[in-house]
C-alpha cells in the first residue's frame, strides 16, 4: 500500500483520539473527575483500547484502502475532526459514538468492485475478531483474556453497525452491489456474537 506522510498523520490522529475516548468511557471517567486522565494509571486503559477500538478502526480503513488501491484507485484515509472531537465529549458522559473519518477514493472501478471494497473493511473486521477468538482457546491468563474477548466483541460489534443498511455506512453500498454477501456477512456477525456470550464470565 501506498501512504502520504498527511495520511499517516491522520491515521495515528485518529487511532489515538479513538483510543483515548474509548479509555475515558471506560475508565468511569467524566466532567466532574476529568483530572483523571493526567495520572499516569490512565495509561493502561489507553493501551488496552488502542491495541483492540483501536486496532480494530485500522484494518477496516486499511483494508478499504488495500482493495480500492488493488483497482487503480486513489485511496487515502481522512480524519474527520469534528467527529473526533465530538467522541472526546461524548466519552464524559459515559457514551461513545465514533465516525472517526473514512478512505476517500477516487478512480472508475466496476459494480462488483465497489462493492467489494465496501464489503473490505468488514470482513477485516470479522477475520481480525476471528483472530481474538482463537487466542481467548489458546492463551489462559485472565488479563490477557480480557484483552482478547474485547478485542473480538469490538472487531464483531464494529463489523455488523457497519453493516448498517443506510448511507453512508457500509451497508447500504454493499446491499445495492449482492443482497447474498449482505446476508451472509449479517449472519456471521450475530453468529459470532452469539458466540461471544460464552466468554462473558471470564
Amino acid at each position: 500500500m501506498k501512504f502520504s506522510s498527511f495520511e499517516l498523520h491522520e491515521l495515528i490522529k485518529a487511532w489515538f483520539v479513538i483510543s483515548v475516548a474509548f479509555a475515558i468511557a471506560m475508565s468511569g471517567i467524566s466532567v466532574a473527575n476529568f483530572y483523571l486522565v493526567l495520572s499516569p494509571l490512565f495509561l493502561i486503559p489507553v493501551l488496552f483500547a488502542g491495541l483492540t477500538v483501536g486496532i480494530a478502526f485500522l484494518f477496516h480503513e486499511l483494508a478499504h484502502k488495500f482493495v480500492a488501491q488493488s483497482y487503480g484507485c486513489f485511496a487515502e484515509f481522512r480524519a474527520n475532526n469534528q467527529m473526533l472531537f465530538m467522541a472526546l465529549i461524548m466519552s464524559l458522559f459515559g457514551f461513545i459514538f465514533v465516525a472517526p473519518g473514512g478512505v476517500l477514493i477516487h478512480g472508475s472501478v466496476k459494480r462488483d468492485e465497489f462493492g467489494k471494497i465496501s464489503s473490505a473493511g468488514i470482513i477485516a473486521n470479522l477475520i481480525l475478531g476471528s483472530f481474538f477468538i482463537l487466542g481467548l482457546h489458546l492463551i489462559h491468563i485472565a488479563v490477557i483474556q480480557q484483552l482478547l474477548y474485547y478485542g473480538a466483541y469490538i472487531n464483531v460489534w464494529l463489523a455488523l453497525f457497519n453493516l448498517i443498511p443506510f448511507l453512508p455506512f457500509d451497508g447500504a453500498k454493499l446491499l445495492h452491489w449482492s443482497k447474498k454477501a449482505y446476508g451472509v456477512l449479517v449472519v456471521v456477525c450475530l453468529v459470532l456474537l452469539f458466540y461471544l456470550t460464552g466468554f462473558l464470565g471470564i
